[in-house]
């Protein structure tokens, strides 16, 4: 029931986003655009993220919020026609596009792979292979050998058993890359053609499937973040109707990695595995974002950033800015301590004078703390965050001591947001001993 209820939350968020959301036209070069100014960002820290944007070999680089773009630049010759590779980020396109085959009737997810790709696709046992199904090409839990010469063969000689579907998770390019195969089987021609007839056509999301990646201009892959984050909406037309793959997608999909959704990488969670390896690693995957992102990431630092709760999109295209992984890098964190700079009316680490301060005390504290502003303020939106950017506790001061929500804390650092005159936040940092 619990998680009923959290999808219907999160189903009614996305749509109330997708209410107010500025889309550009379907073609042509036309995008509105807003000032950082006017969303009260730093203008300092602006130019310290493109000094950094630049040293990592940075080629394109845009933020939009609620749609409009707010950043938008391009290093060296490379400019908003030019095309580049998406890596592994491809591969949450690949599962929006499995979410649009299967609301046709195209397929099931459910269904074992073999139904698409016929028996003896993989080097199994037959009763090995029907337990995978697409599902588990989706979540990365087919349990087929990754640790393979080529990651990236898709021969059933390469494809040999290491666990049963569904037991163990890997990150590994051939079961993905074959999803390809599963919906041009299910399509009747190809990946390519589903999607240029069912989707470019709608949103204006273009590019090449080649050899299993997806090219294409940067703005093509800000209009996805921007299909993402309002829920398969465009525009008032629905791409994927279908809200609980949509949601499926941006949860965790399995235990084994909890910051894996469906080919889609989930900011906030307590724990993470890396490609290439089987260590769970305790903490959040990006600690300097907001921990309700949801990120498309490929190699080399090719990333897709979607931030519902600040209706942010943030996309980057380049060479590798980190250490080389299959997606995930160094690069993110840092990039994320840079972003906090520019974003600095919205960032955890932040805090706004106003005419009418907070305070609280003590703090440090033990056991509970006060919270002290002018009483116009008594029913002002109150908002508990860890450190992670998890949201603990919303609502109004009386509802905060009520719950004595300070007694169950752990000791740490945590993040108190205060809305004022239901516009500005005061932020305070807030430690438990």
């Amino acid at each position: 029931m619990r998680l009923i209820i959290m999808i219907f939350f999160l189903i009614s968020n996305l749509t109330l986003l997708a209410q107010d959301s500025y889309f550009p036209p379907i073609s042509g070069d036309q995008w509105a655009t807003i000032d950082p100014k006017d969303l009260d960002w730093c203008e300092e820290g602006v130019a310290g993220l493109y000094s950094f944007l630049e040293e990592k070999e940075t080629k394109a680089f845009i933020v939009l919020k609620n749609g409009k773009i707010a950043v938008e630049k391009y290093f060296g010759t490379f400019t908003k026609d030019s095309i580049w590779y998406w890596a592994s980020a491809g591969k949450s396109l690949a599962g929006f596009l499995t979410g649009m085959a299967q609301e046709k009737g195209l397929l099931d997810i459910q269904d074992k792979t073999s139904k698409y790709l016929g028996q003896g696709w993989t080097n199994l046992t037959p009763e090995q292979e029907n337990k995978i199904t697409v599902w588990h090409q989706l979540s990365m839990t087919t349990g087929l050998d990754d640790n393979v010469p080529d990651d990236n063969c898709m021969l059933a000689s390469c494809l040999n058993y290491k666990a049963a579907a569904g037991t163990r998770w890997a990150y590994h390019n051939a079961p993905y890359r074959l999803i390809h195969e599963v919906i041009g089987k299910a399509w009747g021609s190809t990946m390519q053609n589903f999607m240029n007839t069912q989707l470019t056509l709608k949103t204006g999301i273009s590019g090449l499937w080649y050899d299993g990646v997806m090219y294409s201009k940067p703005r093509s892959m800000a209009r996805f973040g921007l299909l993402m984050l309002n829920s398969g909406n465009w525009n008032g037309q629905k791409i994927l109707s279908d809200q609980n793959f949509i949601q499926s997608m941006i949860i965790p999909s399995q235990e084994l990695n909890k910051s894996y959704g469906l080919l889609w990488w989930l900011n906030g969670q307590p724990s993470f595995m890396l490609p290439g390896s089987q260590i769970v690693f305790n903490g959040t995957l990006i600690p300097n974002a907001p921990g309700n992102t949801w990120c498309a990431l490929g190699k080399n630092d090719q990333k897709i950033y979607i931030v519902p709760s600040e209706k942010l999109v943030i996309i980057r295209m380049g060479q590798d800015g980190g250490q080389v992984t299959g997606a995930l890098s160094s690069f993110d964190n840092f990039l994320w301590e840079k972003l906090n700079d520019v974003f600095c009316t919205s960032s955890m680490n932040t805090e706004i004078s106003l005419n009418q301060p907070v305070d609280i005390y003590p703090n440090p504290f033990i056991d509970n703390f006060n919270l002290c502003y002018s009483d116009d303020h008594i029913k002002s939106l109150i908002q508990l965050f860890n450190s992670q950017g998890k949201l603990l506790f919303e609502g109004n001061k009386v509802e905060l001591e009520k719950v004595g929500i300070s007694r169950s804390l752990n000791s740490g650092i945590y993040f108190l947001r205060v809305k004022v005159d239901n516009k500005e936040y005061v932020t305070k940092k807030l430690i438990k001993i």
